[in-house]
Formats: structure tokens, sequence, C-alpha cells
């Protein structure tokens, strides 16, 4: 079984966890993640792997209370186990010595975007990395980027820490005054990976986008997680996580993140509604 090592609640909807799986942590490389159950009856969501210690045999994830299964895993405590747990799964990043790199994160975006920054400075880049939230609280590892990284930029949407704007408004000023930038990787939400595509199209800057589509089985098997790349269908867990962003149908994709919108908050209505009646 997977046990919860240490729980961390960082904000009132942002949690950390460190689960003991040293199968997965021998294995995992920057960019992949992990399908796990919090209870047999439970559904199976997709976290992508913040942190690993191979030595020690832990795997760290960061999570947003967004639903019913983020609401319970938050609600489980150290020393307990995971119903189910599976990984590392999708391909890795790309890590090579490209020069100059952009790496930006939103968000629990931030957490996932770290071990790809890390790698990328190991192998000799130049690592510019972009942090943002919508405000200062839901800042978060920022120690952690500024270490992986060798120029840290932050931005919060309100202005409540350091400046205001959002991950766009600083990529689109770094390319303006780096006319070297060889790639840029983005993770975050939907919508600003979307945003981060249509700023560096312009200057021709290949952009790795990380889907976080809605999965199943996490082994292409059912298909929920399709993508359409360059006119073809694609499945986020196998084909991807990453995908050139300037490919990706963005109009289809953000349409699907929304395919199971309702259910899922309903699903949450009722789990609230019966601890209250438990409780």
């Amino acid at each position: 079984m997977y046990e919860i090592l240490r729980r961390e609640k960082w904000q009132d909807v942002l949690y950390s966890m460190w689960l003991k799986a040293p199968h997965i942590a021998r294995a995992a490389q920057p960019g992949q993640f992990v399908i796990l159950m919090t209870d047999e009856k439970g559904e199976r969501i997709p976290l992508t792997i913040a942190d690993i210690d191979r030595e020690e045999g832990w795997i760290q994830i960061v999570f947003q209370i967004v639903g019913k299964t983020t609401t319970k895993l938050a609600q489980m405590n150290e020393g307990d186990e995971l119903y189910a747990f599976v990984g590392p799964l999708g391909k890795p990043s790309e890590i090579d010595k490209y020069g100059t790199v952009v790496t930006i994160g939103g968000g629990t975006g931030i957490a996932c975007v770290y071990p790809i920054t890390k790698a990328l400075k190991e192998a000799g880049n130049r690592v510019i990395t972009i942090i943002g939230a919508r405000t200062k609280d839901l800042i978060i590892m920022e120690d952690e980027m500024r270490k992986a990284s060798t120029e840290l930029l932050v931005t919060t949407d309100d202005g409540s820490y350091v400046r205001k704007g959002f991950v766009t408004d600083v990529l689109d000023e770094v390319l303006q005054r780096e006319k070297n930038v060889r790639k840029v990787w983005a993770v975050g939400p939907a919508i600003m990976m979307k945003v981060i595509c249509d700023v560096t199209k312009p200057y021709n800057v290949e952009t790795i986008a990380c889907l976080n589509a809605v999965m199943v089985d996490g082994t292409g098997m059912c298909g929920s997680c399709r993508v359409t790349v360059d006119g073809e269908t694609k499945l986020t867990c196998v084909d991807g996580p990453e995908f050139n962003g300037h490919l990706v149908d963005w109009p289809e994709f953000l349409n699907r993140l929304l395919k199971y919108d309702q259910q899922e908050k309903q699903s949450l209505e009722i789990y609230n509604e019966s601890l209250e009646a438990e409780g």
C-alpha cells in the first residue's frame, strides 16, 4: 500500500503530500504523472509528480481541492494509505541542452514545472522561470523554484505580491528582451497555456504545453483524454502529457475539459451533504 508519509496544508484549498512509492521514485522522470484512488469506490485522478527522492523512496504531489476526490484526499492524514496508486505514466519531458529556455507555472502548475525546470538547469541551460497565481497566498515553492532557475520572475493577478499581471505579460517582456529563447514549457490552467502559445507563436519559439486532460485508466485504453494535435488524434496519457502547444486544437480541448463539469459538481454536493448528515 502507498502510505502518506507527510502532509502539508499550504492554503485553504491547496495541499502537498509525500507518498511512499519506492518503485515509482526509482523510475520517475520530469514531466511524468501518477494516477491514484483514495478508496475502493473512488475515481482515478491523475496528478503530476512534483518531486522525488530515489534513495528514500518517496514522491511528492501537490493538488488543489476542486471536486469530490481531491476533497477526500485532503481529508487523509499522515500514516493513511491510498487504495491504489500507479505510475510513472506518460512520456518524460525532453531534457537537453538547448541554451536559453523559459519555464512557466501557474497555480498548482508551479509544482508540476519544478522538476522540469530543475532538470533543464542541471543539463546546462540558462533557465528563466515565470510563476504566477491569482494572489500571493497561492504562490507556492518560490524558494525551490529560485534555486532551480537561473532567473525567477513572479507575478500575481491582483498585484498582492511582487507585481500585478499575468504570466503571459511577463513572458512577452522576456521574449522582447531575450532574442535567443529556444524553447518554452507551460504548465497550469488550460486557458493560461493556450494564451502562452498565442504569445510565443509570433516569436516562432517552440512551446510545450502539459495538457491536463480528463483521464480514466491512464494507459491509452479508454480514450477519454484524446486531444487533436496537428490534425491527428492523440491520447494525453500515452502520447503526452506534453505536446507542441502551437499544434493543439485548443477550442476542442477547452470544451472537453468542461464535459463532466456538472456531474463533478453534483458528486461533490452529494458527498458534502452525506458528511453533514453523518456529523
